[in-house]
């Protein structure tokens, strides 16, 4: 299938074309400049720069791709979760576009979007993974782990219970008085910094569960600040990042432990981040990564899960692909999952 993907669950424009599970462009209109004076994103604002940008964005893609419009088999398009009225201009020009091309909708979800970029065909990184996995999504917005037993079902295993993994990292930038975006601007100081100076906590370190929590480093990341505002920038960016990866690789390793699991897909804009694909690099477990240009957000990724939506569902009904609406909060999952050696009954298990 030749597919065109969208998204704008946030603040990129994101437009990909794929066939079958090859990228041919993958086009991302940032929206950085625009949002950096306020140290964020402002929703309305970011609507307004995706209506003014989307045409001229897909096309750049059909032209990358060297395909015209009437060349596709189906338009694809974010519909959730994300900021309400970014969903709606991507959606929008999406539906607008298949009902013109006579081409059929695929409405994604943006998480199996996520999930999806690991699936894209590049020379050098072997077989796609398959079913079964354990999935986890880190990005500016998310960080959820799941369990996939087959393709297309997804069961929560655990998740933030604050801020995302991401978005810690931007909150903590700014405290360091780092440019936005900050994940990325951290991450490069954090290079220059020593990881094991400073008394930091680490989350959520004596849990028995799989959840993750990032709102109290934070907070003790502005406390050091105000008691040793002369303390090495370097230092705390370091330390800071150091105890994010290893929270996250801790919780993911031990939840594949539990469910039985040998691989790893990892997936979301923080997958981008080179100490985290180190510390997986080091972990038991066939681990699974994103190109860096799909880790995060971007239309391919969304072309790439319309095609594992036809693979396994078949070509939605047109009309009824139509009338969805977008959805800022979208759930993924059936619901929570337990370890395979739990006692007590599966959610799931009961509910089939």
């Amino acid at each position: 299938m030749l597919v065109l993907g969208i998204d704008t669950s946030c603040d990129d424009t994101g437009v990909g074309v794929v066939r079958g599970r090859q990228v041919l462009a993958n086009v991302v209109a940032s929206q950085a400049a625009l949002h950096a004076p306020m140290g964020g994103v402002l929703p309305e604002a970011a609507s307004r720069e995706h209506l003014a940008t989307i045409d001229g964005v897909v096309g750049e893609a059909l032209t990358r791709a060297g395909v015209e419009l009437h060349d596709l088999d189906a338009i694809a398009a974010t519909r959730g979760p994300g900021l309400a009225g970014a969903l709606l201009v991507g959606l929008g020009y999406a539906k607008g576009l298949a009902w013109g091309a006579a081409s059929p909708f695929i409405p994604i979800h943006h998480l199996e979007g996520h999930v999806a970029a690991c699936l894209a065909e590049d020379a050098g990184r072997g077989p796609p993974p398959e079913p079964p996995f354990l999935c986890l999504i880190a990005s500016g917005g998310h960080t959820v782990l799941f369990d996939v037993p087959e393709a297309g079902r997804y069961l929560r295993v655990g998740g933030s219970r604050d801020d995302a993994a991401g978005e810690a990292f931007d909150k903590v930038a700014r405290l360091l008085a780092l440019p936005y975006p900050g994940g990325p601007a951290l991450a490069a100081l954090a290079g220059d910094g020593d990881p094991g100076t400073l008394p930091l906590p680490r989350p959520m370190a004596r849990q028995h569960g799989f959840d993750f929590s990032f709102s109290g480093l934070k907070t003790a990341v502005a406390v050091f600040l105000e008691r040793h505002p002369d303390a090495s920038r370097a230092d705390v960016a370091a330390t800071f990042q150091e105890r994010v990866v290893t929270s996250l690789v801790d919780v993911a390793t031990r939840a594949a432990r539990a469910f039985g699991r040998d691989t790893l897909v990892v997936a979301g804009g923080v997958a981008a981040n080179r100490a985290l694909r180190e510390a997986l690099a080091a972990a038991a477990l066939h681990v699974h990564l994103p190109p860096p240009g799909l880790a995060t957000d971007n239309g391919a990724m969304i072309a790439l899960a319309a095609v594992e939506q036809v693979r396994l569902r078949g070509v939605p009904d047109q009309v009824e692909a139509l009338a969805v609406d977008a959805a800022p909060y979208l759930p993924l999952a059936e619901g929570p999952s337990r370890p395979r050696d739990a006692q007590a009954p599966r959610p799931h298990d009961a509910a089939r």
